[in-house]
């Protein structure tokens, strides 16, 4: 006689019933969240891809009559930016845009870390460095670039200090140089403020057993808090990436409109809309919209900033782990 056994691990029911019931609970909380953001984010973006596929002002259509309004332009605008009419003007934009992006945050990398190294150290008057310090990250960035403005008038301080009369804000060299100080001035105190976060977590004991393996001050920066404080730098290098990407304020204020050496993309949509051409004003926004889309994506890829994955690789091996065992099959005569 044969008697089979089936035996099967008991299946967490109630923990799952839980964890479901959570998820619709945290759903329901944030759907509020979503639809204003979908309704702030959204429909700007769907507006921008559609408005950038037509053209505003008069013309003939196919039997000569006049036509006012809006035209349906497809791709031109787009392909009148990449090789077209407009091409040198969006790719000047698209390159001074380019450069302000990783000349600035390179500098900034380098002036934050500095300054998170400073406010780190127990001195004397920490507080007081640490406010000085922030105090320009503070102050808005229109009021940031009139200081600048006047900072390098013909008879501001800059040129008092060379003792030249250089005329910073016309279009040339020059001007690409200020946006570059008023930026790096006005924004690595954010990378420093964000990178004194991450040395704040890292353990003294660490410093401390590398002083007594005999590993000097570099070595001990190198081997110890540049690796821990790494994931935090990143994320405050991808912000300032993309905040650097949409620059507008601080040079149409510090240098003014139209300079071909400062004009960045956002500038040049603005130029275009303020002269009611909303068509390539729009496929301007948009392409910026791109090109700010694939710089963070190939930022979180390549240099491992990847949260959303991380996230989910933590919830799949969570899930996993609560799955129940296979039932297992025993025969016996």
């Amino acid at each position: 006689m044969t008697t089979t056994i089936r035996t099967a691990t008991a299946r967490p029911v109630p923990r799952l019933r839980k964890s479901r019931g959570d998820g619709r609970l945290a759903a329901a909380l944030l759907s509020p969240t979503l639809l204003v953001l979908g309704l702030v984010i959204a429909y700007p973006l769907v507006a921008a891809i559609r408005a950038s596929l037509f053209q505003e002002g008069q013309g003939l259509d196919a039997d000569g009559f006049v036509v006012e309004g809006e035209r349906f332009a497809g791709l031109r605008n787009y392909t009148d930016a990449f090789s077209g009419t407009n091409a040198s003007v969006f790719w000047n934009a698209f390159w001074n845009t380019t450069f302000f992006t990783v000349t600035t945050v390179s500098i900034e990398v380098l002036i934050g870390i500095a300054m998170a190294m400073v406010m780190n150290h127990a001195l004397r008057g920490r507080a007081v460095v640490r406010a000085a310090i922030l105090v320009p990250w503070a102050i808005p960035t229109a009021v940031s670039a009139l200081l600048w403005r006047w900072v390098f008038d013909v008879n501001g301080v800059a040129n008092a200090l060379l003792g030249r009369q250089i005329l910073w804000t016309a279009d040339g060299w020059q001007a690409k140089l200020a946006v570059i100080v008023a930026d790096t001035w006005k924004t690595a105190p954010f990378i420093g403020l964000l990178v004194l976060a991450g040395l704040q977590l890292i353990p003294r004991e660490l410093y401390e057993a590398a002083r007594v393996d005999g590993a000097g001050p570099w070595r001990q920066f190198r081997s110890i808090t540049l690796p821990l404080v790494k994931p935090t730098l990143l994320i405050a290098v991808l912000f300032r990436i993309l905040d650097a990407l949409r620059m507008f304020d601080l040079p149409f204020v510090l240098i003014g409109g139209r300079k071909h050496e400062v004009e960045t993309l956002a500038m040049l949509a603005y130029y275009e809309a303020s002269n009611v051409r909303y068509g390539p004003a729009a496929a301007y926004a948009t392409l910026l919209f791109a090109y700010v889309v694939i710089v963070a994506f190939a930022f979180v890829k390549l240099l491992g900033t990847d949260l959303i994955g991380e996230a989910r690789a933590r919830r799949r091996t969570a899930r996993t782990t609560r799955m129940p065992a296979p039932a297992r099959k025993a025969t016996t005569a």
